[in-house]
C-alpha cells in the first residue's frame, strides 16, 4: 500500500484539471461517517474509492475480520441545488470463526442529495438525502433485501473548525429475514484545514430495533484527508468501537476525484 499511494497521487495531477471559474470547492463524502450537505457542480462526475477497508470484531461470541476492497460511489451533479449518486463494493472477504470464509459482492445503493440552503454560501448548509439499497449482495454478505433512508446533513462553520451533523432514519431487515424496522443513526464530526490537510474527529451512534436484538452501536472515529490538485484527495480513517455490539476496529485508505 505504501508504494500505491504515490503512483496514485502521480495518476490524479496527471488528469487534466476541472476547475473553472465559478466551480466550487472540492467536496468528498469521504472520510468519515457523516455526509457533508455540499452538492457537485451541474455535468460533473465524482468518483470516490475506499482503496481497502477492514473491520475487525472480537468478543467473546464473534471473532471476524471484513475486508472491503474498492468499494465506491459515483456523484453526478444534476442541477444547482440536486446530485444523484449510486455505490457499490466488488469485493467482501468475510472470515469469521464459526461460520467460515465468505468472498462476494456488496449491495447496490442509489440515492439523491437536494439542497435545502443555497449550496453556494460560505454560512451554514442543509441538505435532504434520500436513499434506497437493493439486495444484489452475494453469499450474505448485505442487508439481505431492499431498504432505505433519509439523512438530513447539516455543516456549520465555527470560526476555524467546521461542525458536521448528520442525522438519519432508516428501514432496515429483521434479522431473521423476514420484515423490516427502524433503525435511528446520528453523527457528529469536527474538522479543521492545514493547508491542504484536513483532519476531523467524529462521534457516531446508532440504535438498531430489531424485534429479536435491540442494539446500542457507538464510535469514536479519526479522519485525515490531503487534498492533490483543485480536483482530488487522498484520505485514511480509523473508527474504535465503544460498545459491545460495535466492531473494535476500523481501518481504511481511499481516494477521491472529480471530473
Amino acid at each position: 500500500m505504501r508504494s500505491l499511494l504515490p503512483a496514485i497521487a502521480l495518476m490524479l495531477l496527471a488528469i487534466p484539471s476541472a476547475k473553472a471559474q465559478g466551480l466550487r470547492d472540492f467536496c468528498a463524502d469521504r472520510p468519515g461517517k457523516a455526509t457533508p450537505p455540499c452538492i457537485l457542480d451541474v455535468g460533473h462526475v465524482q468518483i470516490e474509492t475506499g482503496l481497502a477497508d477492514v473491520v475487525f470484531q472480537r468478543s467473546p461470541d464473534v471473532h471476524a475480520t471484513t475486508y472491503t476492497i474498492g468499494a465506491s460511489e459515483f456523484r453526478f451533479g444534476l442541477t444547482r441545488w440536486l446530485e444523484a449518486e449510486a455505490a457499490w463494493a466488488p469485493l467482501i472477504v468475510d472470515r469469521d470463526r464459526d461460520s467460515g470464509h465468505r468472498t462476494g459482492v456488496g449491495d447496490l445503493t442509489l440515492g439523491l442529495r437536494g439542497a435545502l440552503i443555497a449550496p453556494d454560501g460560505d454560512g451554514p448548509a442543509v441538505s435532504l438525502q434520500g436513499f434506497v439499497t437493493a439486495p444484489t449482495a452475494t453469499h450474505g454478505l448485505g442487508a439481505g433485501g431492499w431498504t432505505g433512508g433519509v439523512r438530513l446533513p447539516a455543516q456549520l462553520p465555527l470560526g476555524p473548525l467546521a461542525l458536521g451533523l448528520t442525522p438519519e432514519v432508516d428501514v432496515v431487515r429483521n434479522a431473521s429475514g423476514h420484515g423490516t424496522h427502524a433503525a435511528w443513526v446520528g453523527v457528529a464530526a469536527f474538522s479543521h484545514g492545514f493547508g491542504k490537510l484536513t483532519v476531523g474527529a467524529e462521534a457516531w451512534g446508532a440504535v438498531d430495533d430489531d424485534p429479536s436484538h435491540v442494539s446500542h452501536q457507538a464510535s469514536a472515529d479519526l479522519t485525515a484527508a490531503v487534498a492533490v490538485g483543485d480536483n482530488g484527495q487522498l484520505d485514511a480513517g480509523v473508527n474504535i468501537g465503544l460498545t459491545r455490539d460495535t466492531p473494535d476496529l476500523e481501518m481504511y485508505v481511499g481516494i477521491a476525484h472529480r471530473f
